[in-house]
């Protein structure tokens, strides 16, 4: 009898564990899931076994949302994102290190000085992660998913002061104005075009709309969670996006504010946001694109 329900639950288990893989095999369309981390930024983009998590919200909330998305048997994200080093963004990348590997980091090398950083810091060198400083006009490819870096600058970067040459995570100090160093790229996959913004103020917002190579875009990320100190008129008329993704939880500085629902709206752009929706999944297979 004990054979029996030793051999049953082994059966079981074993057809538990083909369930589940069938019903997480990935499928052919690219996934960005802006991931419900409360008052932060985390998204998850996928395509097949290829993952690239852009920022990794405020605590550990990121990988409840990692364990939904990814088949639990891959334990690997090709990229990681570090968009910049404000707190509600990068203390989730923490555990993300310590429970992944990852291949390689997109991270400024501008360091605040803050616990936080150095836990991060800390982690890269540890665990040998390979890091890419971004600049503009750089262009990075993963599979079929291309990515063009808009900002930070070279002429930015310039201005910070140099506190060590050769560290790839530290070469620069900073204290505060770290929106002005986020990174910010276009996302391309087949016809498919998203922007990524991370907390760019206005001053970059303006920048972009002057640059040529930005073009119109399917999907942006909001910054700064809806403040005013974010996207600016001139740039929306430019990307003209369709959905736009704000990610955001409780908070006190009334965020997303009301101009820029308002902005949106005067332009037609279908408003998704986190604190209401929770996770938010768009699928697309290159030129359709619907909300999962």
């Amino acid at each position: 009898m004990k054979l029996w329900k030793y051999t049953f639950t082994i059966l079981l288990l074993i057809l538990t564990g083909i369930v589940l893989a069938i019903i997480q095999s990935p499928d052919r369309n690219l996934h960005i899931i802006a991931c419900n981390v409360g008052q932060g930024d985390a998204i998850l983009i996928t395509y097949g076994e290829t993952q690239i998590l852009n920022d990794g919200g405020p605590d550990k909330s990121v990988m409840t949302c990692l364990g939904r998305y990814m088949p639990f048997w891959d334990r690997e994200i090709e990229l990681v994102i570090s968009s910049h080093p404000d707190s509600d963004h990068s203390t989730g990348l923490v555990d993300v290190l310590q429970n992944y590997d990852v291949d390689e980091i997109l991270i400024n090398p501008i360091n605040p000085g803050t616990q936080v950083y150095k836990a991060l810091k800390k982690e890269v060198g540890g665990r040998s992660i390979p890091v890419v400083n971004p600049v503009a006009g750089m262009e990075l490819g993963i599979g079929l998913i291309h990515l063009d870096i808009f900002n930070p600058t070279d002429i930015l970067l310039s201005q910070l002061t140099i506190e060590n040459d050769n560290d790839k995570l530290a070469k620069y100090s900073i204290e505060k104005e770290t929106n002005l160093y986020s990174v910010v790229y276009k996302l391309s996959f087949k016809n498919f075009t998203g922007l990524f913004s991370g907390d760019m103020p206005p001053e970059v917002s303006d920048r972009l709309a002057g640059d040529p190579g930005i073009g119109t875009v399917n999907y942006i990320k909001i910054p700064h969670h809806g403040s005013v100190n974010g996207l600016t008129e001139n740039l929306l008329k430019v990307v003209m996006p369709k959905v736009a993704v704000i990610s955001l939880g409780k908070n006190p500085w009334g965020f997303p504010r009301p101009e820029i629902l308002e902005m949106l709206a005067k332009y037609n752009v279908k408003i998704l946001k986190t604190d209401q929706m929770g996770d938010i999944e768009i699928v697309t297979d290159g030129d359709k694109y619907w909300v999962e």
